[in-house]
Formats: structure tokens, C-alpha cells, sequence
């Protein structure tokens, strides 16, 4: 059986300008593919060696006539040249899975040149998403007043002006009427998330892109999802070789960030108070949010919060008042004077704990999915009534991930958050 952790196979990786194309696949050392819950776009990074000689059977890179007139072989780097924008096609297989962008290509954004001798050079480049290059070049303009929700919102600035083809959105509840003014695409469509609420649960969505297409989800939606996979920290391997049981160790498992009281309170993540001021009639109205407006939660447990409940920080607003509605509906959920203090809930809430952890490659994951997470307990007491810790374990939700090749090995570092403690889940 083939381990994850050892070094991948490169079943494509190509780099195509005005019509040349030419394979990297045994010149890599090393590539780095990049997700997040808080990027709209994906990113990568690779490195690789280069001495113009010809490999794999291919037609060795020439400089073009209008660089040098004898049109001689060169590396790539400077025969091609690369100098930005340059589609890269890549197919990387390993135990568990492809990480397939052979029709998805990214783009150079960037390259540079560190180390450069008189037979070799190394190349470090810096890849993008098409949409992060698109985002860059169009802007939004139109009133998106008339729209019925933000999500039918998110879906013209995605198609008809990103022209995004993978999209997967959560319907909301409600609308937040706006004029573009010349913002990028990137920028409105990450507004809208932050004002976003579902048909059912808390508000608060996150706008990102994973190798499956660009996503507008609900936080709640995200964080009700069942496990993907399931993952042990244990200081022995499982006994059975009879399965691919220890693909699913946990290398390194590392907490950056726990609960922090004073932030906290700081940040109104307990209780907050909303000002809201209606130019209208001259007054002004007092909205009180707690901890218990949430619904959902990746645990049972709760973080521990103090018992008066008192709220923590003031937030002032103003209402849109005819600007772009001619009136504001109080009990409207769509107003987002009524709900916008819980947002501020949910995401600090989200980022309660904040964890890094290192597996054995898995290309199949990606940001937003939720990982099982069994931690094996530190106690004198007897292991054969239990060895999970029943505090530590549990779900989590992957915010960002790197899947990291190069040539000995591969493997998939990843940042996770969860709200709450305990390895049973809120849902009964």
C-alpha cells in the first residue's frame, strides 16, 4: 500500500505561452497549492531547475527573433520568457488523491530568479486564479437595489462580470441595496458576505474559491456539514496494516490560539449593544445582542462567558433612510441594522480556537470542510475506559489549507477553528 507522505507524481505540469507549451514535471522541486476561507481566489507556488537542455523528449525553449537574431536554446525562464501571465496546467497524483487543474490552469503572477549559475538556474513562481486576474480588471458599477437577495446579487457580479462558470451559493433571507462605485468585483461580493443571512441560522458568510469553483456559503451551512475525514494524534501507529488507517495520522498538532477573555469582551463577542440613529425622525434605537442569538456550533460546549452577560462594546450606525430605500422595515430580517451585531458574534465566535496541523497528503480536502479530530487524552487514569480527550477532540473547520510537493515527500498543512469545545456535536 503507498504512503501519502511520499513524494508525488507529476501526471501534468505545463507552462504555455503564444502557443509553446513546455513540461516542468522533471525540473519541479518542489510545489505548493493554497486555499482559504478568507481568499476568493487561489493561489500556488512552485520552484523548479532549469539547465536548456532538452528533457522528456520535448523541443528545448529558443529565444525568439526579436531577442536574439541566431534564435539559440535557452531555459525557459528566459527563452519563453516568463514574464507574467503564462498558463500552468498541473495533474499531481498521490495515495489519496489528484489535485487536478489540467482544465482549471492558473497564471503567473509573478517570478523571480534566486539562484543562477553559468550551467543552471532555479525559478520560483507565483501562481493565481483566472478570476484573481479578472477581479483586477473589471469593476462594479450598477444599483443593485432592485435585486430580490444578496445572493442573486453575488450570482450577476459572478457571471456576468467575473464570468465565473463554478459557483456554488447559499440562498439568504435578505438584501443589502448598494451602488457599485467602480469596486471590484472582490470587494463587493466580500461586503455581501459580511451582510449577508441564510433562510435558517445565524448570519455571516464567507465568499472563497477551492479547486471545485468559487463558493458563497453560509458559516452555519459550513459548519453543520458532516466530516470528510476523520484524523488520529497518537504517539504509536494503528496495529492493522490491513487498511489505510494510518494515512490518517496527525503529524504535528499545534494550538496557536485559544480563548482570550480581554479580546473578547473587547470585540463584543459575549453581548454587544447597536445604536442605530434614524435621520428620519431624529432617533435613536438601542438593539441588544448575547451569545445565545447563535444557533449553531461545531461542539456541544460553549466557551465559557461571563455570567452577568453584560454587553461589551457599543457599535453606532446610521440607517439608510431614502438613500436607496424609501423606508425601513423594522421586523424585516433584511434590514441589516437587526442582525449585524450578530455577525460580529459569529465570526469572532469562529475564530475561538485556532489550530495548525500537519497530515499526510490529502488533496482530496479543501477550505470549509470539517475534520474529525480524535486527540488522545494525557491521563493517569485508565486509557481502556477511553483514550480520546473528550475536550480536545472533536470538529473542526478547515480555514486554510496548503498541500505541499516536493521531491522526498508530500503533505497537507492546514489551519483549523472551531467555536466551541468537546467531540459531541450540538445537534441531537
Amino acid at each position: 500500500m503507498s504512503n501519502p507522505a511520499l513524494a508525488p507524481k507529476y501526471e501534468v505540469l505545463t507552462i504555455s505561452k503564444n502557443g509553446k507549451d513546455y513540461s516542468l514535471a522533471s525540473k519541479v522541486t518542489s510545489f505548493d497549492y493554497y486555499e482559504s476561507l478568507l481568499s476568493p481566489n487561489v493561489t500556488a507556488t512552485m520552484s523548479f531547475v532549469d539547465s536548456g537542455l532538452v528533457e522528456d523528449g520535448q523541443s528545448p525553449a529558443k529565444y525568439d527573433k526579436e531577442y536574439d537574431t541566431q534564435e539559440r536554446p535557452g531555459t525557459i525562464y528566459n527563452a519563453l520568457p516568463i514574464t507574467g501571465s503564462e498558463e500552468v496546467r498541473f495533474k499531481i497524483s498521490s495515495a489519496l488523491g489528484v489535485l487536478n487543474f489540467e482544465n482549471t490552469s492558473l497564471y503567473v503572477n509573478g517570478s523571480s530568479n534566486p539562484d543562477q549559475e553559468s550551467n543552471r538556474e532555479s525559478v520560483i513562481l507565483s501562481l493565481v486564479s483566472r478570476s484573481a486576474i479578472k477581479n483586477q480588471e473589471t469593476h462594479v458599477k450598477k444599483n443593485y437595489s432592485k435585486h430580490t437577495n444578496n445572493t442573486n446579487i453575488v450570482d450577476s457580479i459572478a457571471k456576468n462580470i467575473l464570468k465565473l462558470d463554478k459557483l456554488d451559493l447559499d440562498q439568504t433571507s435578505n438584501k443589502y441595496p448598494f451602488i457599485g462605485n467602480n469596486r471590484s468585483p472582490f470587494d463587493v461580493i466580500c461586503m455581501l458576505a459580511s451582510k449577508s443571512a441564510p433562510e435558517k441560522g445565524s448570519p455571516g458568510f464567507f465568499f472563497y474559491e477551492t479547486k471545485d469553483g468559487h463558493k458563497f456559503k453560509a458559516i452555519d451551512n459550513l459548519i453543520n456539514q458532516e466530516p470528510v475525514a476523520e484524523y488520529f494524534r497518537t504517539g504509536v501507529n494503528k496495529s492493522s496494516v490491513s487498511d489505510n488507517s494510518n494515512d490518517f495520522k496527525i503529524l504535528s498538532f499545534t494550538i496557536n490560539k485559544n480563548q482570550n477573555l480581554i479580546n473578547a469582551l473587547k470585540s463584543g463577542v459575549f453581548s454587544n449593544r447597536r445604536v442605530l440613529f434614524n435621520p428620519k425622525t431624529f432617533k435613536e434605537e438601542e438593539i441588544n445582542f448575547n451569545l445565545e442569538d447563535l444557533e449553531n456550533a461545531l461542539g456541544k460546549t460553549t466557551v465559557p462567558r461571563p455570567d452577568n452577560m453584560k454587553y461589551t462594546r457599543v457599535l453606532y450606525s446610521i440607517k439608510d433612510v431614502g438613500a436607496l430605500s424609501p423606508e425601513i422595515k423594522e421586523t424585516n430580517q433584511g434590514d441589516v441594522n437587526t442582525y449585524q451585531g450578530v455577525v460580529q458574534m459569529r465570526y469572532n465566535l469562529l475564530f475561538t480556537q485556532m489550530v495548525k496541523m500537519q497530515v499526510p497528503c490529502n488533496p482530496n480536502l479543501k477550505a470549509g470542510d470539517v475534520v474529525k479530530c480524535e486527540l488522545e487524552i494525557i491521563s493517569p487514569g485508565k486509557k481502556e475506559q477511553g483514550d480520546t480527550d473528550p475536550v480536545e477532540s472533536g470538529n473542526y473547520m478547515i480555514l486554510d489549507l496548503c498541500h505541499h510537493y516536493d521531491t522526498e515527500r508530500s503533505f497537507t498543512s492546514m489551519t483549523l477553528v472551531r467555536d466551541t469545545y468537546g467531540k459531541y456535536i450540538s445537534k441531537e
